[in-house]
């Protein structure tokens, strides 16, 4: 039996939370994608995993081996360059049942129309690569695909009290498109990638079940579904021929064959301030990383998420960052007394997180 300490230590280690050094292609949370929501977004994800040159102003030399991408759940991503046509191609939608969970509302006035939704992404990507052949912010995107595409596509927003796109067909067929996002821009800016074509296939470590099972595992088939928004029974046609069920403490699960013994003799140690979307808090079984119902209100409700601290494989308190003037602060709240070499480690990830954002810490607050 498998016990919920033993799968976070080794999704710590898998994840390379517990490394100091490392670079852009020795990083796992690049094949499935780092996500890049908030501040303390993608770089800062390479950065707790030990990627020196990750700062939340990039070098310029670092950022060209990166790509920003609109991909899983229609959520901006961040990938390898080099990766680029491969996870073109792995993140496609795999047929029309699966890309019509994908993008959600936008299905039902397509299917009325009788318009087969890959039909549809391929049409608004058509557009978009006539549209955009510079780089152009979203809004104009989408003012400009208004103009262009028909009724069943598009749909009038209450809070921009106007019509257009549904989001969900916009931000995936992006990528059918070959285009990129700008980093660092809000509202996003979107610019062509020369010559992007999907690869006809791609590597093992980029197919998102198998990455998801490699980085998130153990976990049931209902969690990488809801992870990657496709319905369960697409999922299954799609589910690697060498995962093997393991018993756990949260129930039978999956793990890819070659993985098993390292989850059973898993260990991690050190201390890490996670982003509030860090692939480690995105595994769909919350209360496998935590027990407590009210903790698990606390880490993900719906609006502001903190940040979790994680010590030795475990989550030990929240944190969130205060920015006002000149003083950049960082509030934590302990789930647990914290031990003086554990402060000392997490204040140390502080000043981290203030270099990376390129600013003085000028305090540390513990709650308690």
């Amino acid at each position: 039996m498998i016990d919920r300490r033993r799968i976070a230590r080794y999704r710590t280690h898998v994840q390379q939370l517990d490394r100091e050094r490392g670079d852009l292609g020795d990083t796992s949370v690049l094949d499935l994608g780092a996500q890049e929501t908030g501040p303390d977004g993608a770089l800062w994800a390479l950065a707790i995993r030990g990627v020196e040159a990750a700062k939340a102003g990039a070098d310029p030399a670092v950022e060209r081996e990166l790509v920003w991408l609109w991909t899983l759940r229609g959520a901006p991503h961040c990938y390898r360059r080099s990766d680029l046509p491969q996870v073109a191609a792995a993140v496609a939608p795999w047929s029309d049942a699966d890309a019509a969970k994908r993008i959600f509302d936008a299905a039902k006035p397509l299917k009325a129309a009788g318009i087969p939704i890959l039909e549809a992404l391929d049409a608004v990507a058509a557009r978009m690569r006539a549209i955009v052949t510079e780089p152009m912010a979203k809004g104009e995107v989408s003012g400009r695909l208004h103009e262009v595409m028909p009724e069943p596509y598009q749909r009038f927003c209450r809070p921009c009290d106007t019509v257009h796109l549904y989001e969900q067909p916009f931000r995936l067929a992006a990528v059918r498109a070959g285009l990129e996002l700008e980093p660092r821009t809000s509202p996003p800016v979107l610019r062509p990638v020369p010559g992007l074509s999907p690869a006809e296939t791609f590597e093992d470590r980029l197919d998102p079940v198998r990455a998801y099972l490699h980085l998130c595992g153990p976990a049931t088939v209902k969690e990488v579904a809801e992870y990657l928004d496709t319905p369960v029974k697409e999922l299954k046609a799609h589910w690697p021929g060498d995962a093997i069920e393991v018993a756990t403490e949260a129930g039978a699960r999956w793990i890819l064959a070659g993985d098993e013994a390292a989850l059973r003799g898993a260990d991690a140690a050190g201390t890490r301030l996670l982003g509030p979307y860090d692939l480690f808090l995105q595994a769909r079984d919350r209360a496998v990383l935590v027990e407590d119902p009210e903790r698990r209100k606390r880490l993900w409700p719906v609006l502001g998420r903190p940040g979790a601290v994680l010590v030795d494989g475990d989550i030990a308190a929240l944190w969130r960052p205060r920015k006002s003037g000149k003083r950049f602060t960082v509030a934590v709240e302990p789930w647990r007394p914290l031990a003086a070499a554990e402060r000392k480690a997490v204040e140390a990830e502080a000043e981290r997180l203030a270099a990376f954002r390129g600013v003085a810490l000028t305090g540390l607050d513990f709650a308690g």
